[in-house]
């Protein structure tokens, strides 16, 4: 606001009136100032916040690359308790053979009472066998080498 603009709205204003007007008016002003130069300041302030977040994120990965990690993470997860399982159950089949007298490998229970089921079926497999005479039991055919094959097994040629 001018002077020139306070004497056309109020001619009989004084001098002092239309100082007193101004001084009024300037201060308003400068609060409003003020309170804007507040206002930029918490700008700057936030906008090198942003510029210091957007630096530290930077080597921070996509949303796509961590959704990746994630189901890999979840996959090894699942591998890795899988393998726990094959492991405990391994376990599992050996300390049944050692108990019962039984090789492991021949173990195939997916608990100890199913473990231990097949153990004393084997060793009653093998305690059948044991009684049998070697007569009744069937012979083991061995085959007779061939006349016409070499040490290394490849045939010779024959006078035919």
């Amino acid at each position: 606001m001018k002077r020139t603009d306070i004497t056309a709205l109020f001619p009989q204003a004084t001098d002092e009136q239309i100082k007193k007007l101004m001084d009024l008016n300037g201060s308003d002003i400068n609060e409003a100032k003020k309170g804007g130069d507040e206002l930029k300041t918490q700008l700057d302030k936030a906008l090198t916040e942003l510029e210091a977040a957007k630096k530290a994120s930077a080597g921070a990965p996509s949303p796509d690359e961590l959704k990746k990690a994630q189901d890999a993470a979840a996959k090894l997860e699942e591998e890795l308790t899988q393998l726990k399982l094959t492991n405990q159950l391994r376990e599992l089949r050996q300390t049944v053979a050692k108990e019962k007298g039984v090789p492991a490998e021949l173990l195939t229970g997916e608990s100890k009472d199913a473990c231990e089921k097949q153990a004393d079926g084997i060793l009653a497999y093998a305690k059948s066998q044991q009684s049998c005479p070697t007569a009744a039991r069937p012979a083991l055919r061995r085959r007779a080498p061939h006349a016409t094959s070499s040490p290394r097994g490849r045939r010779e040629k024959s006078d035919f």
